[in-house]
């Protein structure tokens, strides 16, 4: 997971420790809503009711991805990749904590993508 922003040795080593090589997730939304990074659904006679989100999963994990949300946010505002500006424009949006669980959900897709895969990350541009 080198290389992805807001995500160092200690969140990469404790999800490795948790989710292992990330097989048992068919993919990235299912390791993110595992994470508790989803929003929780209350959805009646075809009416789509989300809320905020699930805090299910592992606690630690999800702080971890928060926090480094949070760091992406902080600097992301300088910045002119593909990331940085989608994290702003979701900033500008929707406020700050939202915007960072919606990074940190962005994270751990791509995180799952890295472990599960195989890949490397490459930042787009």
């Amino acid at each position: 997971m080198d290389g992805i922003l807001g995500i160092g040795p200690i969140t990469a080593s404790a999800t490795y420790a948790a989710a292992g090589e990330g097989k048992d997730f068919v993919n990235g939304r299912h390791f993110s809503a595992w994470l508790g990074l989803v929003p929780g659904q209350h959805s009646t006679g075809g009416k789509t009711v989300l809320l905020g989100i699930s805090k299910r999963g592992n606690a630690y994990l999800r702080t971890l991805f928060i926090h480094g949300a949070r760091a992406v946010l902080r600097h992301s505002s300088n910045k002119t990749d593909r990331l940085s500006r989608w994290a702003q424009a979701v900033l500008a949006r929707r406020g700050h904590n939202k915007a960072c669980v919606a990074v940190a959900n962005k994270m751990a897709r791509m995180a799952w993508v890295i472990m599960a895969k195989g890949e490397t990350y490459r930042v787009a541009t």
